[in-house]
């Protein structure tokens, strides 16, 4: 049976890459691309796909807002995230939403390679990390809530951060020191394990 992959990414040598990497796997295999989320929507409408490969954000918007459209166009499909942004921060609620698996794109290329044929031969594609996720996740429900680790100034700050503003900003808004807030900015990165504010605004989505 003629595997169909969808791979969605902005960048054209990640799509190319995949592309390759899957040729590799799959002689057989139809690979579609596409850049944006219109496009990606629009192939998925259009074709009977087996796999999806999706990138997090794109110039439209987050794949997130599409993931319910995706299921609702095809419900067989089977997604992989494949994500330059941390595990620990962002798979949860990716695979929460729908998605199959989500992988890091600093992966090797033998990575890479099993997670596309564990996508393909059992429908899903858990790393290790994502493994001990879903175990935590287990025993305590709320453990991957970004704000549930925060104290109530930390949410404050994390908030205004994700808004842009700047230290400076954020100490006249609340009436505090600016090197307060970079103490309380260093606590945050830390406690959601993150390192830019980019990862913050994506996780208090």
């Amino acid at each position: 049976m003629e595997k169909t992959f969808l791979i969605a990414d902005d960048h054209a040598i990640v799509r190319q890459g995949l592309s390759l990497i899957i040729e590799d796997l799959y002689e057989d295999a139809k690979i579609l691309q596409t850049a944006t989320l219109a496009q990606t929507l629009g192939e998925v409408q259009k074709h009977s796909c087996n796999f999806a490969i999706l990138d997090i954000q794109f110039q439209d918007g987050s794949c997130m807002n599409i993931l319910p459209k995706i299921k609702e166009y095809n419900p067989d499909i089977k997604i992989l995230i494949f994500s330059s942004c941390e595990e620990r921060s962002h798979a949860l609620k990716y695979i929460e939403a729908g998605a199959h698996g989500y992988l890091n794109k600093l992966s090797d290329e033998d990575t890479i390679s099993s997670a596309i044929q564990a996508l393909v031969q059992q429908g899903k594609y858990f790393s290790p990390i994502v493994q001990d996720l879903l175990l935590q996740k287990v025993k305590d429900p709320f453990f991957d809530q970004p704000l549930h680790k925060l104290t109530d100034r930390e949410k404050q700050v994390a908030q205004l951060l994700a808004e842009g503003l700047g230290n400076l900003e954020i100490a006249n808004y609340l009436n505090i020191k600016q090197n307060t807030v970079s103490t309380l900015k260093k606590r945050i990165f830390e406690k959601l394990e993150i390192t830019n504010i980019l990862d913050l605004a994506e996780l208090l989505k």
